[in-house]
């Protein structure tokens, strides 16, 4: 199979998506209206409420919610075949991840800006919306504590890329300081910040005294660290304590400080990252040699898949964003067209080169049949393979494959550093929320938010013993990321349904994505928790078990609540609460 003609089908398929199906969304079903005046002009504080130009936030917008969740679960899912992989991706980023990321942006914004967990006690009743959060900040967590592994990893594998990373944070202060002291436009001196990102990326790929190996320095793998610890344990340990206090900073600064310049830069560095990838497979012309669906699968693509490739599909971290840090920054209310369901197309555009660059990597389907020869395989090895993969595909326009590899790891370092500064934030509006429910007014506070936000992490990270090595205690509950994360975009579809019904609109389009996503959220959730991780399973795992079980519990719970609100039925319940207020 030709990789060009895959390409082209799913760039149509969301060119068409966008130009058609989000105008329709945003005219009969959401009904935008260019003088609605959004939170971000009500409540400007100049700290989180800042009105936004609609291309910077889109940049912000879309580099906190692409991460490096839309590369890793597709390169992962390309294990059942890549078509399997490819239809998920263009059809659930159309029908799903941009009406999700839309729909959360316009009712965030319909509702003073708030998240979407605390929008849930006006559908669903107080018991309903502290469910939604607890489900929400273990779902965050999970991400910072795996995000901040990654990150550490990164750095370790390729020390070449730490330079250009940690060069952008002073560039991107001086942008916002420029864009919102000066007036100075964004777009020029963020172009050039990027420019020097990727000239230091060019001589630290060629120069090694300029890479930041901290492995070594301490004299190589084999070499003693520090706390009784090994070199590269001890490597991990500082680059995860570098990574928390830089996340405590950067999510505690007002947005235009560093915040909103450094993503407007990634979504440079994402454009051009992009443009450098597909130029390349236009120039390589290279032939799929993955099967188009793997009948050796020993693991059934029904109903993972759809919880494998959550980002670039649809993701309910996506309505955290929208809701959480997006909706408080939109300047126009028509403008969420193109911050959230564009936002949503960008990461399938993303998730499709991902799916290319694996499948392309392979020179027969017996090359791919062996690196691919088990789920768990797929697990350890999706994200070298996508690396490898778009480093072949930037060779292709002539860049010699060090400086190919080191701007990859940029690029997924840059993404992954942004969604866990978003991350941290909204887990400090989360406890917050938290605070403000069980009147606890320190939790509110945003120093002891973010406090507990990051020690958390931390703990989660270093104290248990994750099983890839020390630092990944992250990965110890990250089997329930997947359903989790649909779970909430489920919800959170739900619930934009119920608030389009009580306008008197119809809500078919965000109720058909609902109960599809649903399903296969609970039957996947159903088959791991009770027939994978349960004490009379092979395999089983108490800790997944017991927090998989709750989770599960928690979820059926809401869906009842939910129906019986989008019916109708709970209408005299939440007047009732409502007078009680």
């Amino acid at each position: 199979m030709n990789a060009i003609l895959v390409a082209i089908i799913g760039l149509g398929v969301f060119v068409l998506g966008y130009r058609y199906y989000s105008k329709f969304i945003a005219e009969r079903i959401y009904r935008l209206d260019p003088n609605y005046m959004t939170p971000a002009h009500k409540y400007k504080d100049g700290v989180d409420f800042v009105p936004t130009n609609k291309f910077v936030l889109w940049g912000h917008h879309f580099t906190s919610v692409a991460g490096a969740a839309p590369i890793l679960g597709p390169a992962i899912a390309v294990y059942w075949g890549w078509l399997p992989a490819f239809l998920w991706v263009i059809l659930g980023t159309v029908f799903a991840a941009g009406v999700h990321d839309f729909g959360t942006l316009a009712i965030s914004v319909r509702n003073k800006g708030q998240s979407i967990g605390t929008i849930a006690e006006k559908f669903i009743g107080r018991r309903g919306k502290i469910l939604f959060l607890f489900i929400i900040l273990t779902l965050v967590l999970m991400i910072n504590a795996v995000f901040a592994w990654v990150i550490a990893n990164l750095f370790i594998t390729y020390p070449a890329s730490v330079l250009p990373v940690f060069i952008q944070i002073p560039l991107a202060i001086w942008i916002g300081y420029a864009a919102y002291k000066k007036n100075m436009k964004m777009l020029v001196p963020s172009l050039l910040a990027l420019a020097a990102m990727y000239f230091v990326a060019v001589i630290t790929a060629e120069v090694s005294w300029l890479q930041i190996d901290l492995v070594s320095y301490m004299g190589g793998e084999e070499a003693a660290g520090l706390f009784g610890l090994g070199a590269v344990s001890t490597a991990f340990m500082v680059w995860i304590v570098i990574l928390l206090i830089y996340v405590y900073i950067a999510s505690t600064l007002p947005v235009w400080k560093l915040l909103q310049p450094r993503d407007f830069i990634n979504s440079h560095q994402l454009t051009v990252g992009l443009l450098i990838l597909y130029a390349g497979l236009l120039l390589t012309n290279p032939t799929i040699n993955a099967p188009a669906t793997n009948a050796d699968a020993d693991t059934s693509w029904l109903p993972l898949l759809f919880i494998t490739v959550a980002c670039g599909a649809i993701s309910g971290f996506h309505g955290l964003v929208s809701s959480g840090t997006s909706s408080k920054q939109l300047d126009k209310e028509t403008d969420a067209r193109f911050v959230g369901y564009f936002g949503a197309v960008g990461e399938g555009i993303l998730a499709l080169i991902s799916i290319i660059a694996v499948v392309t990597l392979f020179s027969s389907v017996d090359d791919f049949s062996a690196t691919y020869s088990s789920f768990n395989e797929a697990n350890a090895t999706g994200l070298g393979n996508f690396v490898e993969g778009a480093a072949i595909l930037a060779g292709g326009l002539g860049i010699p494959a060090a400086v190919a590899t080191t701007i990859v790891s940029i690029i997924v370092v840059s993404f992954a550093a942004t969604t866990l500064d978003t991350a941290v934030r909204l887990m400090r509006y989360i406890i917050a929320e938290i605070g403000t429910e069980y009147k606890v007014p320190s939790l509110t506070k945003k120093h002891v938010a973010t406090s507990i936000a990051v020690v958390s992490t931390a703990a989660l990270v270093l104290i248990p013993e994750g099983p890839n090595g020390f630092g990944s205690g992250g990965y110890l509950i990250w089997p329930l990321f997947g359903t989790s994360n649909q779970l909430l975009a489920g919800i959170s579809l739900l619930l934009i349904s119920i608030w389009l019904k009580r306008q008197g609109i119809n809500y078919a389009v965000t109720l058909i994505p609902m109960i599809f996503l649903m399903f296969m959220t609970l039957y996947a959730m159903f088959v791991q928790v009770f027939f994978e991780w349960a004490w009379y399973a092979d395999g089983s795992n108490l800790l997944l078990f017991v927090l998989g079980a709750i989770i599960f519990v928690f979820a059926i719970w809401i869906v009842i609540t939910s129906i019986q609100a989008l019916t109708g039925k709970f209408d005299d319940e939440l007047e009732k609460h409502r007078n009680d207020e």
